[in-house]
């Protein structure tokens, strides 16, 4: 994993944290619900960011893949609501890593409040809007993990 991808999921696992995220490490078949990260001095006296949750010892964030779901899994009732948020900012289209939002009242653009409107429902969601999952770096949650 190259450091520009430790900062990006870094930066994006933060982001996620009040929205209880779950990740599993090692071998995949297990599931754990990140409560912190950490910086700590590993056993080769690095610098290393870790993720901790309950019932085991900090995991490096490299070993750890976290579940998003991917943005065409949004159910009809999502995109209402997400559209919702914002009147005056309509959701019109997504594709794997893209949202089309337009402000119908001047077509202008979106103004900043709402962009992070949109981006804090999309953490709350658990929606992968950066493209992890293609890059490897998440794992796609199963159906059902993150109920609402």
């Amino acid at each position: 994993m190259t450091s520009e991808e430790k900062q990006l999921l870094l930066k994006d696992l933060c982001e996620r944290l009040p929205y209880g995220i779950k990740f599993s490490f090692g071998c995949f078949n297990n599931n754990y619900e990140a409560k912190g990260v950490d910086l700590i001095v590993t056993d080769d006296g690095e610098w290393e960011y870790v993720v901790t949750a309950k019932g085991i010892i900090p995991v490096e964030i490299k070993y750890i893949r976290y579940y998003l779901r991917p943005l065409s899994s949004m159910t009809d009732e999502e995109i209402k609501e997400l559209n919702d948020i914002e009147p005056s900012a309509i959701v019109y289209g997504f594709s794997s890593e893209i949202i089309r939002i337009v402000d119908d009242t001047n077509g202008l653009g979106i103004k900043l409040a709402q962009t992070v409107r949109v981006i804090d429902w999309l953490n709350a969601h658990y929606f992968d809007y950066r493209g992890l999952i293609d890059m490897g770096l998440a794992l796609e949650a199963p159906e059902g993990m993150y109920n609402f």
